[in-house]
């Protein structure tokens, strides 16, 4: 990551995080009033107390680590403190490749709660789900490990094995795995050609996510022999990423248009993104895949199609990540990750707390844990930042209100050969509504765009 302001937004495997990496100010103490002078008085007593009088000798290092812990854990569930360990994992989730089971994951009531598995990791190979809770590692109790201690032991070298227990809701004991770590190589873009239209996937907003896009869609083309009948955007349990990247990605489908502000604390503290000229996949149908587990950067891709009319947006109601943390380095090895913004979607929505509603509410009837497994959101987390206008725009709501066309169970879904209902169902609407495709002519390629503003 580099020393320049650079902005992201992250579900990631420590934390959920919209990082952006800048100096920290100096002079802080310049504004400090008598009042917080008093209350740093009375910091430095109880700190003084515990250095006398603990039945034990305590560095004093680490004294201030944990009161500085404590200070950034009171204020949301996003901002923290990064030691070199949290610094170094940081810049390795946002590099897109690490050892380890491919697993995004939070702490709750001292326990590792599952937020989504990475599609094609040993996590979620081996079955495990979003809501699973992770009870000991290597037999080993989670519960009193910071969140980075365990993600640091579920982190390894590749090829070595780790014993795993889970705890689902609706299942009556634990569940035992043994994984093996694999290399995490989170290449950001997957594609695949289904009939005549284009399946692009993005598993994270990593570095390089816009450019692989656009490769992507030019293998497709070229596959096919000509432009696809229209293209299907699965962002499903996609954690998040780089800011720069959600908005290369939503640029390639926009001719023009703001794609995604945020708003920091001042009234005129505003920065506006927008769409340049040219879209790639130049008016095709398009067509976003969504579920709990897509979070930030994948919020924002959403909102904005949906809000320019660009897309379809077809799945369940997303995580609703809306906040911005600013990294703000305290030295070369250990930053400060502080919730310094919220962004909101072209038309002026937050997706905070309340996320990205589908257009189309497409329940995923393939999966037999589908109705009975619990979803877990940017609401569920103590001290989330709230929505004020929650109460307005009735964005929090029950989800999943069964639809009467969405009837068939999974065992009559794998009698038919459909593995992934959601999918099947957003290839059929494009059949519905896209014209038939047009032959390229050999050797053509979309025009490439200016390069992504930071």
């Amino acid at each position: 990551m580099s020393a320049r302001r650079r902005f992201a937004l992250w579900q990631g495997a420590a934390a959920l995080s919209t990082l952006a990496l800048v100096p920290l100010a100096t002079g802080a103490m310049a504004s400090v009033d008598s009042k917080t002078t008093d209350e740093i008085a009375r910091f430095m007593d109880v700190f003084v107390q515990v250095r006398s009088n603990y039945v034990e000798p305590v560095d004093d290092s680490k004294l201030i680590e944990g009161a500085i812990n404590g200070m950034l854990a009171s204020l949301d569930p996003h901002s923290g403190y990064l030691d070199a360990r949290g610094f170094a994992n940081l810049r390795t989730q946002t590099d897109g490749e690490y050892g380890g089971l491919g697993l995004s994951v939070t702490m709750e009531d001292g326990v590792v709660k599952v937020i989504a598995p990475t599609a094609d990791t040993p996590a979620d190979r081996a079955g495990i789900k979003a809501g699973d809770y992770i009870t000991h590692i290597n037999k080993a109790l989670v519960f009193g490990m910071t969140l980075d201690e365990a993600v640091e032991q579920m982190r390894g070298r590749p090829g070595t094995k780790i014993d795993i227990t889970i705890v689902r809701e609706g299942q009556s004991k634990p569940i035992e795995m043994n994984l093996t770590r694999e290399i995490i190589d989170l290449k950001p873009v997957k594609w695949e050609v289904k009939g005549d239209v284009g399946l692009l996937t993005i598993t994270s907003f990593s570095a390089d996510a816009t450019r692989d896009l656009k490769a992507a869609m030019t293998a497709v083309e070229k596959s096919l022999g000509r432009k696809p009948r229209g293209w299907i955007l699965d962002l499903r349990s996609n954690p998040g990423g780089l800011l720069d990247e959600a908005v290369g990605v939503s640029d390639i489908f926009l001719e023009r248009g703001e794609i995604v502000s945020q708003r920091g604390r001042k009234k005129g503290d505003i920065e506006r993104y927008f769409a340049e000229p040219g879209d790639l996949a130049q008016g095709a149908p398009v067509i976003v895949l969504i579920d709990a587990g897509s979070a930030s950067a994948s919020e924002i891709v959403a909102g904005a199609l949906q809000d320019q009319r660009r897309a379809v947006v077809m799945g369940e109601r997303s995580f609703g990540k809306g906040s911005v943390q600013t990294v703000l380095p305290l030295s070369d090895t250990t930053a400060l990750r502080l919730t310094t913004a919220r962004y909101f979607t072209p038309a002026g929505r937050s997706v905070q707390e309340g996320g990205i509603e589908p257009d189309i509410r497409v329940p995923q009837l393939s999966d037999p844990d589908y109705a009975s497994r619990p979803r877990f959101r940017e609401s569920d987390l103590r001290r989330h930042l709230i929505n004020e206008k929650k109460v307005d725009n009735g964005l929090i709501e029950k989800d999943e209100k069964q639809d009467p066309r969405f009837s068939a169970t999974p065992e009559e879904l794998k009698e038919k050969g459909i593995k992934d209902f959601q999918l099947h169902y957003a290839l059929q609407t494009i059949g519905r509504i896209a014209p038939q495709p047009t032959r390229v002519a050999q050797g053509t390629r979309p025009a490439a765009k200016a390069a992504v503003r930071n």
